[in-house]
């Protein structure tokens, strides 16, 4: 720069054309940074700067003050000596008064090139660093300059430009800049803060303009607002030893035990982190090894539990900060406790403001009719065959991973990802390529999730709700498979609670029900689920479908868990299930803790809390879940008594063998001198009997302790006569003295 305090009066600024001039001064044009800011040329450095409405402007440099002039429509234009550009303000002059402001179109772009073509070619696992909005701080001559950048891919927009509160939402000065093929449009601007509220405007091809909420936000309005907010992680995570212990172990070979819950409603108004303080106690004294969380990304429906996403990156703001969230996650985990979080990639809501034809095109959602719209859900379903959403979708398995410390995602709705005909009739859907229907890129974007968050995050749990017989739901990408580590058991579900809806009498006609699940128990890696599906809509609650009167009611829940428990599988259970909630889940109200007041279903809680304090130290529960080695009937087929019986077995991290025998019976009656086969004799401990008066039962039990005697039974070398109480579930082990 020269020493000159003016500029040249004969100096011509480099010429643009007038209607271009216009485009950029009320923000239409695709890239405004190239008529606007510094830029070098015959003459010097031309400075171009929109102030609409201004009576005066000025740019000011360390070598002193430059008057602007007027160019056209709010375009002021100045051009100094010199052959670099300096490091400039803007002084700005509205009647009397006159401010000094930072020019956002004197920056460099923050997406760099080799962003770009990755996001290009679906690739980008940190995305959530590169697009949305990002605080920024850059170094200046004039001191160091503060702002927010904003990045957002719209690649049919014919211009893109940032709304807020630091704008008054007039987004004519703060025009983004299309990054070339990428789709990507960029924009820093100083003096922007956390907490500010945003949106991007959209112009369509059509001519008109849409305000859009940031697909990549990372905070929220509180709604039914939809703007997106400036967000910054403050939190220090205190959970390293948790973080590096899981790192070293195979979660699919541990106990696992969920509690599923829905943060709003556990118990209403506590918030994020009245949450954290007051459901940490409650999981270490009932004793789940893992919680999971119903979908917390932003969701503009409270009635939709958060299956329908609007801000897939953003945690919910009705209960708080994503720091507030993050204390959740964290303090769990000091506790010892596991978090899974429900994730929702099979499709998004169409509210106009958000993802649903986000740049006047079918970008996010297929563009096929279809295949692009869900008939039960009115919703969009994703393109998964696109690049660019693929990539979307898979960075956001990551960030909730990485950004939260969250252990493993339960993918919702799997099933209608993986069938074009999913829900659809003849005439109503496209075949694939092959002729078929299977959803081909949904496979391949499903085979890209699992694989790339077991490698980025080694100790986490992908796990599927997946309602077919869809082979390989399990089994590992590289031999075809999806690649989840664990399935959700509905047929063991559906066909446990038809039988369970029986009058034990009727039972016995209705046998095969209860010991199908072993025919295929192996072939997949699952999770038994009694989950909030099968609590609402009319379904009453688990207690609700025992037959009975109140006390045979408790009885079948204490026996329902301790089969679930005991069957091959890691287990899950809805909230307030666990003491016997009477009323179906209403997501409106908090659970019925008032219940708790009836000693029986304090009993009954008492139950599951001892039953997971058995379950966590019984390596034969759990270490074998997936194979044969851990499963033996000792007797299927006794339908006429309503009884099933059977081993587990297993092993401890020494090597240590572990076994346990457990007897359920269904039957309304207990059944004395009851014989059932043992694979030696001796000593036997009952380490868990549901009928005990301390769980609200009638006391029929064995005392503790019986002798296994050398009579053959069942196919066995020994045997045990024992007293099987009614609704009731006794399991054994061979004792240690």
């Amino acid at each position: 720069m020269s020493d000159h305090s003016t500029p040249t009066p004969s100096a011509a600024p480099i010429p643009v054309d007038p209607w271009v001039l216009s485009d950029v001064a009320f923000a239409r044009y695709y890239n405004p940074h190239e008529v606007l800011g510094g830029h070098v040329g015959e003459n010097g450095v031309t400075i171009r700067t929109v102030r609409h409405m201004a009576d005066a402007v000025s740019i000011v440099t360390s070598e002193g003050t430059f008057p602007a002039t007027h160019e056209q429509d709010g375009v002021w234009t100045v051009v100094l000596e010199g052959d670099t550009v300096p490091d400039y303000r803007v002084a700005v002059t509205y009647g009397d008064e006159t401010q000094v402001v930072d020019d956002p179109y004197r920056f460099l772009p923050t997406v760099g090139e080799m962003d770009l073509y990755l996001i290009g070619e679906g690739r980008h696992e940190d995305l959530w660093r590169v697009l949305g909005a990002h605080v920024r701080h850059f170094p200046s001559v004039h001191g160091e300059v503060h702002g927010v950048s904003f990045a957002v891919w719209a690649p049919n927009a014919r211009a893109v430009r940032v709304v807020g509160d630091f704008n008054y939402w007039d987004g004519t000065g703060s025009a983004m800049r299309s990054l070339g093929s990428s789709g990507v449009w960029e924009l820093f601007i100083p003096n922007v803060g956390i907490g500010a509220r945003y949106k991007f405007e959209i112009c369509y091809q059509d001519g008109s303009w849409h305000q859009k909420a940031d697909p990549m936000a990372r905070a929220t309005e509180i709604p039914p607002a939809t703007a997106s907010v400036v967000t910054e992680r403050v939190h220090q995570w205190k959970d390293q030893e948790w973080i590096r212990a899981r790192a070293l172990k195979d979660p699919h070979s541990g106990p696992m035990s969920i509690y599923e819950l829905h943060v709003g409603s556990w118990r209403q108004g506590l918030g994020y982190r009245g949450l954290a303080d007051e459901l940490v106690p409650y999981l270490k004294e009932t004793g789940f090894t893992h919680v999971e969380l119903m979908p917390v990304a932003e969701h503009p429906f409270g009635g939709s539990w958060g299956y329908q996403v609007s801000s897939y990156y953003a945690p919910t703001s009705r209960f708080g900060t994503p720091d507030d969230f993050r204390y959740l996650v964290d303090t769990l985990h000091q506790n010892g406790i596991g978090v899974l979080l429900d994730w929702v990639p099979a499709h998004f809501p169409k509210d106009e403001w958000a993802l649903g034809r986000f740049d006047g095109t079918a970008l996010y959602e297929d563009p096929d009719p279809l295949r692009g719209e869900h008939p039960d859900w009115g919703t969009y379903i994703f393109n998964f065959g696109r690049n660019e959403v693929r990539n979307f979708l898979v960075a956001n398995a990551l960030y909730w991973l990485e950004e939260f410390h969250i252990d493993g995602l339960r993918v919702d709705a799997v099933a209608s990802m993986l069938y074009l005909d999913y829900s659809r009739e003849d005439g109503q859907w496209r075949p694939n390529q092959y002729g078929g229907r299977e959803n081909l890129e949904a496979i391949s974007f499903l085979q890209e999730a699992t694989a790339t968050a077991y490698r980025k995050h080694p100790g986490i749990v992908m796990a599927a709700e997946e309602s077919t017989a869809w082979p390989g739901v399990t089994a590992p990408t590289e031999y075809g498979g999806l690649g989840f580590g664990l399935k959700w058991n509905m047929g063991w579900m559906n066909d446990t609670l038809r039988y369970l809806a029986e009058e034990p009498i009727n039972r016995r006609y209705h046998h095969g029900e209860l010991t199908f699940s072993l025919v295929y128990a192996f072939s997949e890696q699952f999770i038994l689920p009694l989950s909030h599906d099968e609590v609402v809509h009319g379904k009453g609650s688990l207690l609700s479908k025992m037959p009975g009167d109140a006390w045979q009611e408790l009885a079948g829940l204490r026996a329902l868990y301790a089969y679930q428990w005991s069957h091959p599988g890691k287990q899950l259970l809805f909230m307030g299930q666990e003491f016997g909630q009477g009323a179906e889940w209403n997501a409106d109200h908090s659970l019925d803790w008032w219940i708790l007041d009836d000693p029986s279903h304090q009993g009954l809680l008492r139950l599951v809390s001892d039953l997971n304090h058995l379950y966590v130290s019984s390596p034969a529960l759990w270490s074998e879940d997936f194979s044969h080695r851990g499963f033996e009937w000792i007797e299927a087929g006794d339908g006429d008594h309503n009884v099933i019986s059977y081993i587990r077995k297993g092993q401890d991290d020494q090597g240590n063998p572990d076994l346990m025998v457990c007897v359920v019976n269904f039957a309304g009656t207990p059944h004395e001198g009851y014989r059932v086969g043992l694979p030696f004799a001796g000593q036997w401990e009952e380490v868990l009997n549901t009928d005990a008066e301390v769980y609200g039962g009638s006391g029929v039990g064995n005392y503790g302790r019986v002798r296994g005697e050398e009579i053959s039974w069942n196919g066995r070398p020994a045997s045990v006569s024992l007293r099987i109480p009614p609704l009731g579930a006794v399991f054994l082990r061979p004792a240690q003295d």
